[in-house]
């Protein structure tokens, strides 16, 4: 009599995701490096939130950021002559990075003197939300421009995030933003996260953003 066998092929995959991922983390733990996870949709403003981010805390934490795309390196060059060490990583159609992904990069970046690692994920708010990189902080980013509902659309990345920021705020009039529902949806789904609302452009809440950060990294050191 024939048996017939199930192998749960992402299972396995995610396992050795994880395991990677830990082993990455312990190692950024020893080092003294913070490490974010920066996940968003397509649009949101996520390269200029990075690049302002960059010019605010770059001159006094050593810094370094992996970045992901499809394809290009048009996002590294826009946050390269910031003051930090920029590396592109092209997924050739992978919609978000693994771990094994940041492993190779780190290779090639280095972590010698970092204190703060960035890694902008690829444009995508459903695999990333599976997919550890050993990051300290998993942030999402909400533009203005996508509407209120999304957290409740995409559940699973709100919810295994640390940090939501809002984009775009400067144009939240003209899109018709409502901002109470937005936060009030935010907080349904994730009531563990610390909200930042922002601009880019005009650099509104980016000094609470980088007050954050300059925080975090000072209880990572080894």
């Amino acid at each position: 009599m024939s048996t017939t066998r199930t192998l749960n092929i992402a299972q396995a995959v995610l396992a050795k995701n994880q395991g990677l991922a830990d082993s990455l983390r312990e190692g950024f733990r020893r080092q003294g490096v913070l490490v974010l996870n920066i996940v968003s949709s397509p649009g949101s403003g996520k390269t200029e939130f990075l690049a302002r981010t960059l010019d605010f805390i770059a001159a006094e934490v050593p810094t370094a950021v992996l970045v992901g795309d499809l394809a290009t390196d048009n996002d590294a060059r826009r946050l390269s002559g910031r003051g930090a060490r920029v590396l592109q990583i092209n997924t050739d159609g992978y919609c978000h990075l693994e771990a094994n992904m940041v492993s190779s990069g780190m290779e090639h970046l280095g972590i010698d003197g970092v204190r703060l690692l960035i890694i902008e994920n690829v444009g995508n708010l459903v695999c990333p939300s599976v997919h550890d990189l050993g990051e300290d902080i998993r942030v999402t980013i909400l533009s203005v421009c996508e509407g209120e509902d999304k957290p409740l659309k995409y559940p699973t990345i709100f919810k295994s995030s640390h940090v939501v920021i809002v984009s775009k705020t400067d144009v939240s009039e003209p899109m018709g933003f409502d901002r109470e529902t937005a936060l009030r949806n935010i907080r349904e789904v994730a009531p563990q996260v610390t909200i930042f609302e922002t601009s880019a452009r005009t650099g509104a809440g980016m000094h609470a953003w980088r007050e954050f950060l300059l925080a975090e990294v000072r209880k990572k050191t080894p």
